[in-house]
C-alpha cells in the first residue's frame, strides 16, 4: 500500500528549473556548480540545472576518492556530462584526504562517521572554490526524504546554496528521473554516499526508501498515529521510533547556528 500523494513531474520539472533561473538571476552570479557523484539525484539536479540555465552556464565536478569510488561511478557521472554535453573536471580528493590524515595527530582513520564527513567537507569546499572562481551558486542535490532524516553531513553536502529537490521524496525523484529520461542504470542503481567500503543507504537507514517515504508522509504530511503506520505497513515499531527521534535529532543541520538570547 502507498500513501505517496500523486506526482506530476511535468508539473515539478517546471517549478524546479523556474526556481532556479529566477535564484541564478536574484543572486547576480553567471551559472551552477554542482557535483556529480553518478547517483540519480545529482544527475537529476543536472539535468533541471541544463533546462532552467543552458547547458554553457552548468559546470559539473566529479570528486571520486580513487581508492573507494568505484569506476563505474566516475564512468556513469562523465556519461551524464556528456549527454548533456556540459563541461565537467573531474577532482580526485584522495591526496586533499590523506593531507588531513597526515595534519591531524589526533585523527582515527577508522572512525567510519568522522572520516566520512571529512571526505563530504572536502567535496563542498572543492565545489565552493569553483564557485568563487566563475562567480555562480553552489547547487545541492539533496531531497526531501534526506533533508527530514539529516541523512547528509553538515557544512558537507548540506553546504550549499539551493536544494532544488528539496520538495520531492527520493521515490518522487525516481519517478522525475524516469520523465527527464536519466540513464536507466543510473535510476536504478543501489543509492549510497560512497564515504566507505560497502556502504548503502538503506542498510544504514534500516528501511528502503519507499518504505520510508510512506513513512514519512503519513506521519508528518497526513499527520498520522504510529500506531497508523506500524499498522499499514508492517514496519517494526522501534524501527519507526528511531526514524523520528533522527529527525528530531538532526533538525539542527537545516537550522543557522543559535545565538544566545539579547
Amino acid at each position: 500500500m502507498n500513501t505517496m500523494p500523486d506526482f506530476d513531474p511535468e508539473e515539478a520539472t517546471k517549478k524546479i528549473t523556474n526556481f532556479i533561473r529566477s535564484y541564478v538571476k536574484k543572486s547576480g552570479t553567471k551559472g551552477a556548480v554542482i557535483g556529480l557523484s553518478g547517483g540519480i539525484d545529482s544527475a537529476v539536479t543536472t539535468y533541471l540545472a541544463v533546462r532552467a540555465l543552458g547547458r554553457e552556464n552548468v559546470l559539473a565536478i566529479i570528486m571520486p576518492e580513487m581508492s573507494l569510488t568505484p569506476p563505474e561511478d566516475v564512468l556513469d557521472a562523465t556519461d551524464v556530462a556528456n549527454i548533456l554535453n556540459i563541461e565537467f573536471s573531474v577532482v580526485d580528493i584522495s591526496e586533499t584526504l590523506n593531507s588531513f590524515i597526515i595534519s591531524i595527530p589526533e585523527i582515527v582513520e577508522d572512525d567510519r562517521m568522522s572520516m566520512g564527513n571529512l571526505k563530504a567537507r572536502i567535496r563542498m569546499c572543492t565545489l565552493y572554490y569553483y564557485s568563487n572562481m566563475m562567480n555562480r551558486i553552489v547547487v545541492g542535490t539533496g531531497n526531501r526524504t534526506e533533508l527530514l532524516l539529516g541523512y547528509f553531513t553538515k557544512y558537507g553536502d548540506g553546504g550549499v546554496d539551493i536544494e532544488p529537490l528539496g520538495n520531492l521524496f527520493k521515490t518522487q525523484v525516481r519517478e522525475l528521473a524516469r520523465y527527464l529520461d536519466v540513464p536507466r542504470h543510473i535510476i536504478d542503481k543501489i543509492p549510497t554516499a560512497g564515504l566507505w567500503p560497502g556502504q548503502t543507504d538503506e542498510k544504514e537507514l534500516g528501511l528502503t526508501y519507499e518504505e520510508i517515504d510512506n513513512a514519512l508522509v503519513a506521519l508528518l504530511d497526513q499527520k498520522e498515529s504510529l500506531e497508523f503506520v506500524v499498522n499499514r505497513y508492517g514496519i517494526d515499531e522501534l524501527i519507526i521510533s528511531g526514524m523520528l527521534a533522527r529527525i528530531e535529532r538532526n533538525i539542527h543541520k537545516c537550522q543557522p547556528a543559535p545565538t544566545p538570547p539579547k
